[in-house]
């Protein structure tokens, strides 16, 4: 794989959802699953829709902060920056 290929974990954090947070404000058990379900739906489509099929890797969605884990490169990181959905990529940096 070529150094520009490596991929690496980066937490990916949307904008701001009515529909996120209406699911939040739900306590309810059916209402936990409805957000899990919307939240990794909504997810996989802006994966979908900015990279090729097979080039990523989700490893989680974060039901708390509408974001989610992805293993991918710094080229896409900077393909999913700039989507419509997306607030903020950060490549996962390791504490010493």
């Amino acid at each position: 794989m070529e150094e520009d290929q490596k991929t690496e974990q980066h937490f990916v954090f949307m904008n701001y959802d009515p529909e996120y947070e209406r699911l939040r404000s739900s306590k309810t058990k059916r209402g936990v699953h409805e957000l899990d379900l919307y939240l990794s739906r909504k997810h996989d489509e802006v994966l979908s829709n900015n990279l090729r099929p097979g080039t990523y890797c989700k490893t989680l969605s974060l039901v708390i902060v509408d974001a989610f884990a992805v293993q991918i490169s710094d080229h896409q990181a900077n393909v999913l920056r700039s989507a419509k959905e997306v607030r903020i990529v950060e490549k996962n940096q390791e504490l010493a």
